[in-house]
Order: structure tokens, then sequence, then C-alpha cells
């Protein structure tokens, strides 16, 4: 039976670097707050259900989300840890989980490798937190604070494999040794290696690590960058540059086109393949104008969708399927309750995974 796994974003607490870059008491929440419609009908802001703007360093929040995820058959978060050669932002809720065993669902990391700049102001080039990977001293460094999360109980294995997931595997000098030599380690701790995912993005296409063990491309982000013809894509970036759109967003997709793209999606790999999904798309409350917007949605064909990716992935048997997201709230796709569908995200997966039942 395939598994759902929903990427779980650890933004929503107060950390002293986000005060120092963006103002004393900065967390996600304040990107959904502070989004405005941009046209008729544009469900901006987002509100979570009963104005539930909760802080991730209270262990009840936790173990609320985790038992409405298992609720509703979700079987496992991946957190995104941001580690920069030894330093970490964001961890605080990954190590209270790990510390507190109420919390009880499944879980495994991305590692979200990636520079921190000023992107939701349009300074790309503006680089808050760099990002180096080290050699065999910092690799064993990293190792070492993964492993306890690793021999958790909970935490999801594939063959006697911790799963582990890149985000940009491409980005990490000498990635093969660092897997070997996590290998290596591991097996010493009595586990069979590690089994790392690459993720595949808008900027990492394909495979690139000859040892990693898998792929699961993050959707939609995967299908703007491969699945769209040269076609659509030139039509996309003249619109966005020249401006033509009606609205004050110049950058709209159509949500039958995008998972019409994902269900044929066609991965040509001799590694595992897992699918992805996503329940809608919409990051104006980052990037205001300058969003990516997909229109469309509707409940009924997101069950639509979703039951078919779902379908695909049992009949292939796959292992995983890895949901984008439990909480982005500030890109639009998020499974948690809000104030206008309240729970009905959540029950319809639920809803999908009853009927594939035997």
């Amino acid at each position: 039976m395939t598994k759902i796994i929903a990427f779980y974003l650890p933004q929503y607490h107060e950390i002293k670097e986000n005060n120092e870059w963006w103002g004393e008491g900065f967390t996600e929440w304040t990107n959904v707050k502070n989004a405005k419609a941009l046209y008729r009908d544009h469900y901006q802001p987002k509100k979570p259900y009963k104005d539930n703007y909760y802080c991730l360093l209270e262990n009840e929040t936790q173990k609320w989300q985790s038992d409405l995820a298992r609720k509703y058959g979700i079987y496992g978060f991946c957190y995104y840890h941001y580690w920069f050669n030894g330093k970490m932002l964001l961890e605080k809720p990954m190590e209270n989980m790990l510390n507190n065993p109420d919390i009880n669902i499944k879980f495994c990391i991305s590692w979200a490798n990636e520079p921190w700049t000023k992107t939701w102001t349009g300074k790309d080039k503006e680089v808050l937190m760099p990002q180096k990977y080290g050699g065999i001293e910092e690799w064993e460094e990293h190792i070492k604070y993964l492993i306890p999360f690793f021999k958790d109980s909970r935490y999801i294995l594939k063959d006697n494999k911790p799963v582990f997931l890149l985000y940009r595997a491409e980005n990490i000098v000498n990635c093969g040794e660092m897997i070997e030599y996590w290998e290596r380690r591991l097996k010493e701790q009595g586990f069979s290696g590690i089994y790392v995912i690459e993720t595949l993005t808008g900027w990492q296409k394909k495979e690139k690590i000859d040892n990693s063990s898998a792929v699961v491309p993050m959707e939609p982000m995967h299908c703007f960058a491969r699945d769209l013809s040269l076609l659509e894509r030139i039509w996309h970036s003249l619109i966005k540059k020249l401006k033509l759109q009606r609205f004050h967003i110049y950058n709209f997709y159509s949500y039958d086109i995008i998972w019409e793209k994902i269900i044929k999606k066609n991965i040509e790999t001799k590694k595992d393949v897992y699918y992805g999904a996503f329940m809608n798309w919409d990051n104006t409350a980052r990037k205001g104008e300058n969003a990516i917007v997909i229109k469309g949605f509707s409940l009924e064909k997101f069950k639509k969708y979703f039951d078919l990716i779902y379908k695909r992935s049992l009949v292939e048997n796959k292992d995983f399927l890895f949901f984008n997201a439990w909480n982005e709230w500030s890109e639009g796709t998020y499974l948690e309750p809000d104030d206008k569908y309240q729970f009905e995200y959540l029950k319809i997966i639920s809803e999908v995974k009853k009927n594939k039942q035997i």
C-alpha cells in the first residue's frame, strides 16, 4: 500500500535570524496575514481554521498536527532540515518532535540545502545564509546530528535504510563521496545504508548522483520546468515579461493542464521513482505580483486528480507518494484546515484512500 508523506515546513515560530532579516516577530504567518487579494474572487489572505495561527514550539501544536494527519490517512511528515555546514536554522520543531514520544507520526527528513536569500523581495542575489559543504569532517558532524533521528522508532526506513531527501543534490560538492561516507557510518550503526532520494524541481530536472536510490518530482514546480511544452514556456515568459494579463498577477497556469501533465509524467531512470502531488498553488503571500498562481481549483478537481495519481502509485506498487505540502500556507498548498474549506482537503485524502482499499 502506498504511504502518503507530506512535506512539512518548520517556519511557524520566531528565530533570532528571521527577526534580524525580516523584522521583529517574523514567522511564516506574517506573510500569510499580509497577503492581498489581487483580482476578483482571489482567495487571499488564506486563514487557518478558527484563527489557529499556531506556534511550532508548543508541543501540543505538533501533537495536534500528528493526530490530525494520521486520522485522515497521512502516513508521515517529511521535515525540511536547514543545515549550513554545522549552522542550523529552524531546527527546534524537529528536535522537539524527537524528544516527545506523544507526537505519534512517522517522519523522514529533507535537507533543504539552498542558501537563504531575499528571494521574497526579488533580491535573489542578496545572500542571508550561504551554503557550504566541506569534506569528511563536516560530513561526520552532519551524520552524527542525524543518527538519533534515524534511530527513532518513528523514522521512515526503506530496506533498513533511513529515507533521506536531498532538495538540490546537484549543488552538493562531492555528493557521491558524501553518500558513500554516510553509508559506511550508518552500517556501523546497524543500518543497511542510507536511502537517498533526489528531489526534482524547477532547478534540478533529472537525477544527478550515481549512488542515490530514488527520485521524486516536487510538484507543481517540476511540472513548470519540465512538462510544459516549449511553446507554453515561451508564452508564459512573454506574459510575465510584458505584463499582458488584465489583473495584477502575470503568471497564471491552468489547474487542469498542470495536473494532467503530472498524471502522465514518465521519468526515465533505473532508480525508484515516487510521484509528487499537490493541492493548489498561489504564492502571492510571498511574492505579490511576481507570484505564480494556478487557476481553476475546485474540491471536485482535486479529488479527481489525487485519485488518479494515488491509483497510479498503487498499481505500480510505489512505497511512497510525496504530497506538497502539510503546511505551505504562503504557497497556497496545505492540507491543514482553513477558514474556507475547513477539513475538506483532508477528507478527500481519506476518501480516496478508503475507496482504493481491497
